[in-house]
């Protein structure tokens, strides 16, 4: 069997693969880092072509995650978990339901050190489930006095980072009669692609899924078929699907001026950013852009702040890409570098304040 990428550097503190005893599906929590405090990240429910590959991508996001949530200023650490379902399997209700309790089981087991919420392929109405087994999961349906799905504040998160992306590549935030791609229709996707749509952009979309071509035709957006989506002009490209899709072949070839989008992990090498930045590509870092839902979920969680006070907080995210691209383009380095730097600081600043509780 082969596989999609090669398994990461390992970094984490701790790691759990199981399968589940009631859905036999092989489930992943990966903990990346506490540092900063109790680890928050979605679970992710994906078709993957070999086990190996979910455990693979939990590493990859649940390091994201750090980087993520210092970046945004947190008292937060990194976490992830994937419940991998075989290619070609079709998952009832009640398997459904089982895996989900089988998650709650998993995170259980880290005693408070990894809260999880919904994520790719998940719901709120799924953390439900998930919470009859363990305490340790955010983002529960409305109707239960949870705070709710968090796609919206992560859309917005990125609209603001979008302008902010067009300010610097094309002097200008506004959005009405700029050209861009959105690649990928989901949950975050479809609210940014309607959204821009109402201020007048000119759109193109696609998705994995042709279904989704209905809403390109509502919103009077040119729709294109999947894998050729980075052929088009664009002012910014917005990979809004699963991570990778930006491997040397696709940005050699990408037509757009700016990148910037919420998917996790788009570049399928780190070496991407300085790739598109020799193509005069300007990229805003994912973790940065996409933070607005981690934000609102962790906010959220803690009381700290009114609801119009957090979402204040998430909307500041376009600042935040902003300071990074000035810090960037003084400092000659790529915003993916200047974004890294800012995480790193702070979590030295946290490692120092462990070491400083230890020897008290």
């Amino acid at each position: 069997m082969t596989h999609t990428l090669p398994l990461p550097d390992f970094s984490h503190e701790r790691v759990e693969v199981t399968m589940g005893p009631r859905s036999g599906l092989v489930i992943t929590v990966a903990l990346h880092s506490s540092v900063l405090g109790s680890a928050l990240g979605g679970a992710r429910m994906w078709t993957y072509p070999h086990w190996s590959d979910a455990v693979g991508d939990a590493l990859r996001l649940s390091a994201a995650m750090t980087l993520k949530n210092a970046a945004a200023g947190l008292d937060a650490g990194g976490g992830k978990s994937v419940i991998c379902v075989p290619p070609g399997t079709v998952l009832d209700a009640g398997r459904r339901r089982a895996a989900y309790l089988d998650l709650g089981d998993a995170v259980e087991r880290f005693d408070g050190r990894y809260r999880t919420a919904e994520d790719v392929g998940s719901t709120t109405d799924d953390m439900l489930v998930v919470s009859e087994r363990t305490s340790h999961v955010v983002g529960l349906p409305d109707a239960v006095g949870g705070s709710g799905e968090p796609a919206g504040p992560t859309s917005l998160g990125v609209y603001e980072s979008l302008r902010a992306t067009l300010e610097q590549v094309a002097g200008s935030p506004d959005v009405a009669g700029r050209r861009i791609t959105v690649s990928g229709l989901g949950q975050v996707g479809s609210r940014l692609a309607v959204r821009l749509s109402a201020e007048g952009a000119q759109l193109t979309v696609t998705d994995v899924n042709p279904a989704k071509r209905d809403l390109a035709t509502e919103l009077g957006a040119r729709w294109v078929e999947p894998g050729t989506e980075h052929l088009i002009e664009a002012d910014v490209f917005v990979p809004a699907g699963i991570g990778g899709l930006l491997d040397d072949e696709v940005i050699d070839r990408l037509s757009a001026r700016a990148v910037c989008g919420p998917a996790n992990n788009p570049l399928a090498d780190r070496s991407g950013a300085d790739r598109l930045a020799a193509r005069g590509i300007l990229y805003a870092p994912d973790f940065v852009v996409n933070a607005g839902g981690v934000v609102y979920l962790d906010l959220e969680a803690k009381r700290l702040g009114s609801r119009a006070e957090i979402m204040d907080r998430v909307s500041a995210i376009g600042d935040t890409v902003r300071a990074i691209f000035a810090d960037a383009a003084a400092r000659g380095i790529t915003p993916l570098d200047a974004a890294e730097e800012r995480a790193a600081e702070r979590l030295a600043a946290g490692r120092s304040a462990q070491h400083a509780d230890v020897f008290a």
